[in-house]
Parts: C-alpha cells; sequence; structure tokens
C-alpha cells in the first residue's frame, strides 16, 4: 500500500485489517457523528451485516474509565499526556473488541474518532508533529488503520451553535477557547488533503438525510455493500 505523507520512516507497517469493514468517523464536536453511526448501523444491518458501534476514548470498561477521567478534567495537561491516555485507550479497544468482531462474517465496526483524532487535537491544533504520533502507533495493534475515513465537514460557527443547542456542560476540549476550535476545523481539513486516499469528506452542514445519503454513495461506489 501507499503510506501516508508522515508514515514514511515507519515502513510497511500501517495496514487496515484482513477480514472485514472497518470505518472511522471523524469532525469536530456537533458535526454529527454519532447520528450518522446510527443510521449506518441500521443501513448495514439491513444487508445482512453483523454491526459493533463504538467510541473513542471509552468501548472498553478499562477505555471508559479513562474517558471519564481525561474528559472530566478542570486543568490542562501536557499534550503528550493527553496523546498516552488515548493510545491506551486505543490499544485496549483494539485488542478486545475491534479485531477479535471483524474476525467474524460480514463484520462491520463503525468507530466514533480514531487516529484521526489524534492527529488533530494532539498534534495540529497543540503544533506537536504528526510524525511522532505515527511514530507512537507503529506497534502492534496500534498500527491498525480503518479501510475508511469519514471526516464529517463544518465551520466552527456551526460547531458552537449545535454545541449551546445541546444545554449541556462542556467537557475538557469543548471548554477550549474558540482559538482551539478554529484549529481544530482547520486541522481537520489539513489531514483530509494530506491522507486524502483513506479520509472521505463529507459536507456535514447539510440536512442529517443529505449526509446520509452521501456516506451510502460512498459506501456503495467503494463496493462494500
Amino acid at each position: 500500500m501507499n503510506l501516508e505523507p508522515g508514515l514514511s520512516n515507519f515502513s510497511d507497517v500501517f495496514r487496515p485489517p484482513p477480514q472485514g469493514l472497518f470505518l472511522s468517523f471523524e469532525g469536530v464536536e456537533g458535526s454529527g457523528k454519532s447520528t450518522q453511526i446510527t443510521i449506518l448501523e441500521q443501513h448495514f444491518k439491513s444487508l445482512g451485516h453483523q454491526v459493533l458501534l463504538l467510541r473513542e476514548p471509552g468501548g472498553t470498561a478499562f477505555g471508559e474509565k479513562l474517558r471519564a477521567t481525561i474528559l472530566g478534567l478542570d486543568d490542562a495537561i501536557d499534550p503528550l499526556s493527553e496523546t498516552f491516555v488515548f493510545l491506551a485507550s486505543r490499544a485496549q479497544l483494539l485488542k478486545e473488541k475491534i479485531l477479535p468482531f471483524l474476525q467474524q462474517p460480514k463484520a462491520v465496526v463503525l468507530l466514533d474518532r480514531y487516529v484521526d483524532s489524534t492527529l488533530v487535537y494532539q498534534g495540529l491544533a497543540q503544533k506537536r508533529p504528526l510524525e511522532m504520533i505515527w511514530a507512537l502507533h507503529q506497534f502492534a495493534p496500534l498500527n491498525t488503520l480503518p479501510h475508511a475515513t469519514f471526516f464529517l465537514d463544518i465551520d466552527v460557527e456551526t460547531s458552537l451553535a449545535r454545541q449551546d443547542s445541546r444545554g449541556q456542560a462542556k467537557d475538557y476540549f469543548e471548554s477550549r477557547q474558540r482559538e482551539f476550535q478554529e484549529q481544530l476545523v482547520q486541522g481537520y481539513r489539513t489531514i483530509a488533503r494530506l491522507y486524502s486516499e483513506r479520509i472521505h469528506r463529507i459536507d456535514a452542514s447539510q440536512n442529517e438525510n443529505t449526509v446520509a445519503a452521501s456516506l451510502q454513495n460512498v459506501i456503495t461506489a467503494r463496493g462494500w455493500v
């Protein structure tokens, strides 16, 4: 396979699982990831697939404890500390849930956030090199890439408006200043260009039915159903 930018120093160690279909979903808060994952779950199930929905951080007992810890922080910690929290959750999720499930017939894993979140939140948005993050992922099971990633793209204004409409207290990342939120949007758009072979950008400012149709069109065109 052709390695993504930032991976050339690590030889051919990053690859998708040999069995099943592994799809990740990315975007800033309010982009509609959870809604679209749920719609897509029903689409795959209607076609006879086994589907597993997961989220990062989380998805395992260990991961959910890490999730509660980091999202509940009041004071900022070092970006490298953030990175290791997410990698610990990710390694356990891959080992315990994702890779075993994909060995089943017609298995599909739909994952809310994965490595691209780390590249953006702990990398580009905090001015840390992508090569460092990729280097930390070079060992199994962290060297697993999804077969494809869907980036649900919205602007900062839409993100903030949708967050406010929820009426919920903001977590560790949501509570950061607008400048950080803008860096997240730009970071995602940057990696979507860098990794365009894997990442499919979807205009998520549209209504949910239009977004769902766009996702299903990509899946059909790639022959995954």
